[in-house]
């Protein structure tokens, strides 16, 4: 069972969150705790999954990635084993930054990052409607990413 947090660790989480990168020895200095204890809190947050993974943010542009495409998806049938169906052949998709089963209009919403227009339409038109269930797909092309990926506030 998780623990509950209290503001030592609440202060570790949010700096991580800015700065992954922090040694022990700076984290534990900024959140005014000896290395040792710093170390054990940071185990105890990684294991009780406050902090699931970690890993670098790579700029889209600079590996030929700058076009951000959402895509709503409406399935044909609003079931159990439909929406299964579409999630276990979505999740195999590495085109795919972010699948969410919504309420309204659509059944999901697709965030997915691809070099261009007729990269992401070629895409569209060998993968995404040939997905199970897949009755219509809705496209917004992102002009500008005003935030993105931004801090959890807690």
């Amino acid at each position: 069972m998780a623990s509950r947090l209290d503001r030592i660790d609440l202060k570790m989480l949010r700096l991580l969150q800015n700065n992954g990168r922090l040694s022990n020895a700076e984290l534990a200095g900024m959140a005014g705790v000896s290395a040792a204890t710093c170390h054990r809190r940071t185990q105890r947050l990684f294991e009780e999954g406050y902090i699931p993974e970690v890993r670098a943010v790579v700029a889209p542009r600079k590996v030929g990635k700058g076009a951000l495409v959402m895509v709503g998806v409406v399935l044909d049938r609003s079931t159990p084993e439909s929406f299964a169906s579409f999630e276990r052949a979505i999740a195999k998709l590495k085109f795919v930054l972010d699948c969410h089963l919504v309420a309204g209009d659509f059944d999901y919403f697709l965030k997915i990052r691809v070099g261009d227009m007729e990269d992401f339409n070629r895409i569209h038109g060998e993968q995404l409607i040939a997905l199970p269930g897949v009755r219509q797909t809705r496209t917004f092309f992102v002009m500008k990413e005003v935030v993105d990926n931004a801090p959890l506030e807690f």
